[in-house]
């Protein structure tokens, strides 16, 4: 069963590939569980992510499905082993809402990140007085405690981009840079860390300048997500004021990398938004000054 007993971001994903190959084979989830020597409940838990398939059962039901390609079946059976693996960030679980914990396996598990925020500086910039101020700006009531951890994993889950263990792109509205959300000198040293987190081999930051006019209206805040060598698009997270929504239909999957097409390609260039963005801290002390 999956760590803490619900489906799980890489369990679903498990699932929803066996239940592709399945339907592409156009056999039913009764002709699966003979295969696997089950019952046809087994295969439809196994489809939703409420329980995770054994390496062996992949196997079969590949053999089956006549998927017979080394590196997906490498994969599958990879992502069935991680749905068991406990992530570091669970050791904060008491503290975090399941969708952002949803969210944060999708980082940890991808090789591609993209994001596009017309709002605030995203998750996997900020310095933690950025992230600290933000919390305590937010409109709902968060203890001190709970406010310390969220910080924390913050921290953790950038590291992973501090590391180069995945591609990252952010785009920017230009009024997340140009209109301070929080207090001017941790606004400054949020836009020196953004700058410098920006020369990094694996990061490439974008701004949108407001002379698009209503592109950045096109969409609201979105991360995707790719888990392979390809930056093919396979999950996106939106917040709302529920939580955070997943989305992995490929219609929806189509349309926010369309979107995000669209924003990159009206964005600055990444050496003319660091421009843009050293201009602003110019700015910023001289009316500090």
């Amino acid at each position: 069963m999956p760590v803490g007993g619900r489906p799980t971001v890489r369990s679903r994903r498990l699932g929803t590939a066996l239940k592709t190959y399945r339907l592409a084979a156009k056999m039913d989830q009764l002709q699966a569980a003979e295969v696997i020597a089950a019952h046809q409940t087994r295969v439809s838990r196994i489809e939703t992510g409420h329980v995770s398939a054994r390496p062996l059962e992949i196997r079969a039901l590949l053999d089956a499905y006549g998927v017979h390609d080394v590196e997906v079946r490498q994969k599958l059976e990879e992502l069935a082993r991680q749905s068991k693996r406990r992530g570091w960030w669970l050791e904060h679980a008491a503290h975090l809402r399941p969708d952002y914990v949803d969210h944060i396996a999708l980082e940890d598990d991808a090789t591609y990140i993209r994001e596009w925020q017309p709002v605030m500086v995203p998750g996997l910039l900020q310095t933690p007085a950025y992230a600290e101020a933000v919390i305590a700006s937010s409109p709902h009531s968060i203890e001190p405690e709970r406010a310390a951890q969220l910080v924390k994993v913050q921290a953790g889950r950038q590291a992973k981009i501090a590391e180069g263990g995945a591609s990252y792109t952010a785009i920017l509205w230009e009024t997340v840079v140009a209109q301070p959300l929080v207090g001017v000198e941790i606004h400054e040293e949020q836009l020196t860390a953004i700058l410098e987190i920006g020369k990094r081999k694996n990061v490439t930051i974008q701004v949108l300048p407001l002379s698009t006019g209503v592109l950045a209206g096109y969409s609201s805040a979105f991360s995707s997500f790719s888990f392979d060598e390809e930056p093919t698009v396979e999950a996106v997270t939106m917040d709302n004021l529920r939580g955070t929504s997943v989305l992995e239909g490929a219609e929806d999957l189509a349309a926010y990398a369309n979107a995000y097409d669209l924003l990159r390609s009206a964005a600055l260039a990444p050496d003319a938004s660091a421009k843009l963005i050293r201009g602003v801290l110019r700015s910023l002390k001289e009316d500090t000054s």
